[in-house]
């Protein structure tokens, strides 16, 4: 070649190395990394969100974790000088939240709980674990991702004009890194990685234990007295012609309520409260001992300390004084409850030597009474709330409340032909705001509580959002349709509670959508909504009589209104005694988890006798996903009643209060500090008071 058209080619290419270099210096200034979260457009996108079998499932991890990773090495590779909000915090903020591979989570999540398919929910289980293992590596264990969030927010955001939540999201992820120890030396921070993966591991398998548990009792025709015919008719049969008896809670509820027989009651009730034992009695000290380790490597005392750094109250010393402190005033309510109930006896109670009750004779004893003396029977009360028409009670109340509109239909293409889908509108605005699945009813296998979770998140701006409300409510007989208890309405209202913060939240950053709150106000507006089933207009508003479409008499209203604390301080007894366990779970190493269980509930002032078979901590869901912080649920409820007595004053349907609720609650998501949004909703500090009233304290 001529040295001269070889001098040419060899400025050419430097002239072009240039050029690309800048444009690529122009690009890292002014986009961020592009990727395309998944979204639904039509209904049929939702049937399509699930896989239908093992190789799916597989397939879409392994496409998600490379559309990560290119996404992660995108981030860090950013020139320090060009990094902007878009290109680094946000990127980083949708990579956790809106990427494929976080909404792939979230699917594979859900339908671990729900699908019937055996195989499916193991390559669930499995892939739950590869995402986390990436998750933690490459992510939130990632030192480069957070020196590059570090950088920007120590060089260029201050010549950013951020807004309050996005310097909120800076301010609290920085602060998630330091605590998940990324200021640790890297021989340390990988201890950190390995013990999260192997804490991962075992709270799956703790979780799928308990749901996999379908252990049963079978009894004679003799030994189920005091059931309908409808319920006795609808049992399966063992080969001996014996009734089946599951732990589900819609058998496990009737048979507690109302079974005259006091040994039926005691066999249910040993079955279901050692769901998962024992295998998980080991696991549950692995997690235990582990997140005590994760906890000291990172600076803590405890893994409560950790676990409530984050939280309202910041320590397990304030939340063990706030429980200890209501465990008085409840516990002289728990008394005149226990005289009260104790008074008079049915013929298959027996107290236990020390006078306490026996703990499968409680909610017996408690139905017996209230039929006995004030001719309520909550399967009469059910004949007034079929599952459809009670659900259109709801959407009919929050459709006046927070101007919305609900449609709801079957939903064919998933894993149970019972599930359905409902699509929530903003009638002011006209926009489609999200849908929501509804899988109501038992089966083998699936997650055996209530739950309400989000898939896609709802985002300002952003496209409708998705979640499922999980639940397990007495299925329709040939004769008649689904029928409610009270306790089924005020579950569904509790989690549709949950169903409404998510669609309602309204957020720039998705790590602040949905119900990623602080979690000791997660239970703040769904326990709130739970009130509604207590005021007598909406009582008679949302019951209809599956034959006659009649409301609930009034005199029947009162009445139910007039018992509701007839328990309630061993409500707030037992509650307590589920906080003060999960705090000192966490609060030390494990040494002897039926011990500790067994001098915690002696120590409360309930008039219940401890049963020595009982090993509730195999199948306590709560001690992995919500940790030390179960008190949370008394803490939340505090917040709850304040609120709903400010709501409810100026009227349960008022669409005025309703928008001012869902703007200064609701709508923040976690993009503030929730102690603050309570305040300007009251307009004060929240107090006790309306919680005490309430619950005749």
């Amino acid at each position: 070649m001529d040295v001269s058209l070889h001098m040419l080619a060899v400025v050419l290419s430097v002239v072009l190395l240039v050029f690309i270099s800048f444009i690529c210096i122009i690009n890292y200034a002014r986009k961020r990394p592009i990727h395309v979260p998944i979204a639904i457009k039509t209904l049929k996108d939702i049937t399509g969100l699930f896989p239908k079998d093992k190789q799916e499932i597989e397939d879409r991890i392994q496409k998600s974790i490379q559309e990560a990773q290119k996404i992660v090495d995108t981030i860090i590779d950013i020139p320090r000088e060009h990094r902007t909000f878009e290109n680094t915090a946000r990127a980083l903020d949708e990579l956790e939240t809106l990427s494929s591979l976080a909404i792939t989570g979230n699917i594979i999540s859900a339908l671990r709980h729900v699908s019937p398919d055996e195989s499916i929910r193991n390559a669930c289980q499995d892939s739950i674990v590869k995402i986390s293992q990436f998750a933690l590596e490459n992510i939130t264990n990632n030192k480069a991702l957070y020196n590059a969030l570090k950088d920007y927010a120590q060089t260029n955001a201050s010549r950013e004009a951020l807004s309050d939540e996005e310097c909120y999201y800076l301010q609290k992820t920085l602060e998630d890194y330091k605590r998940r120890g990324l200021e640790l030396p890297d021989k340390d921070l990988q201890k950190v990685r390995d013990l999260e993966n192997q804490l991962t591991e075992l709270s799956l398998k703790y979780e799928t234990t308990i749901a996999t548990d379908n252990r049963t009792i079978s009894v004679k025709r003799a030994e189920l007295e005091g059931l309908d015919d409808d319920f006795i008719n609808n049992l399966k049969k063992d080969t001996n012609g014996q009734y089946i008896l599951g732990i589900d809670y819609p058998t496990y509820t009737a048979i507690m309520k109302h079974c005259a027989i006091g040994s039926t009651r005691k066999a249910l009730y040993k079955a279901h409260i050692n769901r998962a034992y024992p295998a998980n009695g080991s696991i549950l000290c692995q997690i235990i001992n582990k997140r005590d380790e994760l906890a000291r490597l990172l600076g803590f005392d405890s893994y409560a300390h950790l676990n409530l750094d984050t939280t309202m109250v910041k320590k397990p010393e304030n939340a063990t004084e706030f429980i200890n402190k209501l465990l008085e005033k409840a516990a002289l309510k728990e008394a005149k409850d226990y005289s009260t109930l104790t008074e008079e006896l049915p013929s298959s109670v027996r107290l236990a030597s020390d006078g306490k009750i026996k703990p499968w004779d409680l909610a017996f004893l408690k139905a017996w009474y209230e039929k006995k003396h004030y001719n309520l029977d909550d399967r009469i009360i059910a004949e007034y709330f079929p599952m459809e028409r009670t659900i259109d009670g709801l959407m009919n109340i929050y459709a006046q409340f927070f101007n919305l509109s609900f449609e709801t239909k079957p939903m064919a293409g998933l894993w149970d032909k019972h599930v359905m889908v409902m699509s929530v509108k903003d009638r002011e605005m006209g926009t489609l705001l999200g849908y929501l699945l509804l899988d109501l009813y038992p089966r083998a296998n699936k997650y055996n509580h209530a739950c309400q979770t989000s898939i896609i998140p709802s985002l300002l701006n952003g496209g409708p959002s998705l979640g499922m409300i999980i639940a397990n409510f007495p299925p329709s007989t040939p004769i008649k349709p689904s029928l409610l208890k009270r306790d089924d309405v005020e579950c569904f209202f509790h989690e549709f509670g949950h169903a409404l913060h998510s669609l309602l939240s309204k957020t720039k950053m998705g790590s602040f959508a949905s119900l990623n709150v602080k979690i000791d106000f997660v239970e703040v507006p769904s326990q709130m909504f739970e009130q509604w089933m207590l005021d007598k207009d909406i009582l008679r508003m949302i019951s209809h009589h599956y034959k006659t479409g009649q409301p609930l008499p009034d005199e029947v209203i009162n009445t139910i209104i007039s018992i509701k604390n007839l328990a309630s301080g061993s409500y707030v007894l037992t509650q307590g005694f589920y906080a003060l366990l999960s705090l000192g779970y966490y609060g030390a190493p494990c040494n002897n988890l039926y011990e500790f269980m067994q001098k915690t509930f002696k120590n409360i002032p309930l008039h219940i006798e401890f049963d020595q078979d009982n090993h509730m901590y195999c199948s306590f869901g709560h001690l992995t996903g919500y940790g030390a912080c179960y008190y949370s649920y008394l803490y939340s409820k505090v917040l709850a009643l304040d609120i709903f007595a400010q709501i409810k004053a100026q009227g349960l349907l008022n669409q005025e209060i309703g928008k001012y609720f869902s703007n200064t609650i609701l709508r923040p998501g976690g993009s503030k500090e929730p102690a603050l949004m309570v305040k300007e909703f009251l307009g004060r500090e929240p107090n006790q008071d309306a919680f005490l009233k309430d619950m005749g304290l």
